[in-house]
């Protein structure tokens, strides 16, 4: 007699997903800035090309697995000593796939603590959103009391060259900046559900397919605003970002739009650099990574 095969089932199918990690820290030694400490968890990696004797130490993160998608989690912290001079950056733009019906975000979190004098650029590259990515991303700086920050975050609302655009999707983009614990600034992008209705609302996006926000924290922010105000003049365009800059205690914020991507990335490229030239003095050219 011969006995029936069992019935095969479908086992519960379990996505791999990542869970990077980055946690670097920069020491005063003598006038220069060095490396005191680094841990890296994969995908998470962290060059460190050679600079201009002129420039802060740079570190230049990577995600060694192409992309990311729902589930997947990425955790960097940064602490700048005393004293000390850095940037860090991304080394290329960050994509975010298309997420699984109801997965969990994507979700970046970033951390930035800045000891007395410290002074630190945080100048990420953009955040390319699939139609149907969903994205959870928090940016935290703590500073001391004459800590100073200059920081950027971008996102691209789907890949313009496939002819695609953020239909569907979730982001949620904040903001924590504090100083000696005290909340200076608190700001987030909450997109939910049909993003292309919400984008194109009156108080959205209007025909912006990309929007980046450019932060400058120090005791002199308020003091520069003009001088930013005319640079970013200058470079205006007909078919050019829209940029806007304003100054609170404490704070230089610019707001950048743009209906094509390359547009809104070559005028964020020359208002951080214009803004890291009149704060701190360096090269108005970035990190050689945004220019590959």
């Amino acid at each position: 007699m011969l006995l029936a095969e069992p019935a095969l089932q479908s086992p519960a199918i379990a996505h791999q997903r990542v869970d990077g990690a980055v946690r670097i820290e920069f020491a005063a030694a003598r006038s220069s800035t060095r490396l005191a400490d680094l841990y890296q968890r994969a995908p998470c990696r962290v060059l460190f090309p050679d600079t201009d004797a002129r420039e802060p130490i740079q570190a230049v993160l990577l995600n060694t697995s192409g992309g990311l998608t729902c589930g997947d989690r990425i955790q960097v912290d940064i602490v700048a000593g005393p004293h000390t001079r850095a940037t860090m950056t991304s080394q290329a733009a960050e994509k975010l796939y298309r997420a699984l019906p109801h997965g969990e975000p994507t979700q970046i979190d970033v951390r930035v603590d800045a000891g007395e004098d410290a002074y630190v650029e945080y100048l990420a590259q953009e955040t390319i959103l699939f139609d149907g990515a969903r994205l959870r991303r928090r940016f935290c700086a703590d500073l001391a009391r004459n800590a100073r920050l200059l920081a950027v975050e971008s996102i691209v609302f789907g890949r313009g060259a496939m002819g695609e655009t953020l239909r569907h999707g979730f982001v949620h983009d904040a903001w924590r900046i504090r100083r000696n614990g005290r909340l200076l600034f608190a700001d987030a992008l909450h997109l939910d559900g049909d993003t292309a209705a919400l984008r194109a609302a009156p108080f959205g996006f209007g025909a912006a397919t990309a929007c980046a926000t450019l932060i400058y924290a120090a005791d002199d922010a308020r003091e520069l605003l003009a001088a930013l105000r005319a640079r970013l003049r200058e470079h205006a365009r007909d078919d050019a970002a829209v940029a806007h800059a304003t100054a609170r205690e404490g704070l230089l914020i610019v707001r950048l739009l743009a209906d094509d991507a390359a547009i809104l990335r070559h005028a964020l490229i020359h208002a951080a650099g214009a803004l890291r030239a009149l704060a701190a003095g360096y090269s108005v050219r970035l990190p050689q990574v945004w220019y590959c």
